[in-house]
């Protein structure tokens, strides 16, 4: 006779399933011990998530125990004038005996058509399966610039700031709240200003291979201002030891020094607002720094 099914349920991620989801990702990324995904959460506690989406993600159990997992992270971002509900679908793990029901802990996470959904770190072989979920490819791929050889004999006059000073010239106020709320996460936010106006950068420290030293642009408003003042933001990261610049992009950024790496990491979406390049606020790169 053939085995009845297992008494299986997905629902949201609460406060006191931490402790087991944190055991079941590492088991399913050896690269990341218990204490990492102890940490995630607690970035993710503080994170700020709108009302009616999930503060953690979702759980798949069986008999009372978790055998399966997604995290998101739920967010509002810029888009245009308005704020509009972006999830980012971070570290999906079921076990192995219940690989067959991972479609349900999916389409559990993916049920609001009103959001726009992002994974923004798929494994190589999960591309096939992304895309059949109904995911679209933004990105395409990584550029590795080397800003600080930009401007060595001209380009615009711009400055540095950190981002808890009050720019001199006009911003946007909530550009200021969004660089306080990353650098609150670990991450390096900074203005650059001209005479006219201030200009919001976020960045990631990143070491590739585990050994070479960089910054992920997290955040700017626009990828043409990286462009304009690479000089005199490569030259402040380089002084904190930070002399390339990964960049998302979809082949190679006229007017950057450096190199176009394409099919690596290329990043998905799926909802009403395409993301664009540049934006990866409020992503797992900024929240946990992966």
């Amino acid at each position: 006779m053939a085995s009845a099914a297992p008494s299986l349920r997905c629902r949201q991620i609460e406060e006191s399933d931490i402790e087991a989801i944190a055991t079941l990702l590492a088991r399913g990324f050896p690269t990341r011990d218990r204490q990492f995904w102890l940490g995630a959460f607690a970035q993710l506690r503080r994170h700020a998530t709108p009302p009616s989406l999930p503060k953690y993600g979702y759980l798949l159990e069986s008999g009372g125990r978790a055998v399966g997992a997604v995290l998101l992270i739920c967010s509002l971002v810029r888009a245009g004038e308005k704020d509009a509900p972006r999830c980012n679908l971070s570290s999906w793990y079921v076990d192995p005996a219940f690989r067959a029901y991972a479609p349900l802990l999916v389409s559990q996470a993916l049920r609001n058509k009103d959001v726009t959904y992002v994974n923004v770190s798929p494994a190589r072989h999960t591309w096939p399966i992304i895309e059949a979920q109904g995911f679209s490819r933004y990105c395409d791929g990584l550029f590795v610039a080397v800003p600080m050889v930009s401007g060595l004999f001209g380009g615009p006059r711009a400055t540095v700031f950190d981002a808890k000073r009050k720019p001199p010239v006009s911003f946007d106020p909530r550009d200021q709240e969004m660089l306080l709320q990353h650098a609150a996460l670990g991450c390096i936010s900074f203005w650059c200003v001209t005479a006219e106006r201030a200009y919001p950068f976020v960045f990631r420290r990143r070491f590739v291979r585990r050994i070479v030293p960089c910054a992920q642009l997290i955040y700017c408003s626009d990828v043409a201002h990286f462009v304009r003042f690479a000089g005199p933001i490569g030259r402040s990261l380089a002084s904190r030891g930070l002399p390339f610049v990964i960049v998302d992009a979809n082949a190679p950024i006229p007017g950057l020094a450096g190199w176009y790496s394409h099919g690596n990491i290329p990043k998905y979406f799926k909802g009403p607002q395409r993301p664009r390049l540049g934006d990866l606020a409020f992503s797992e790169h900024a929240v946990m720094g992966v």
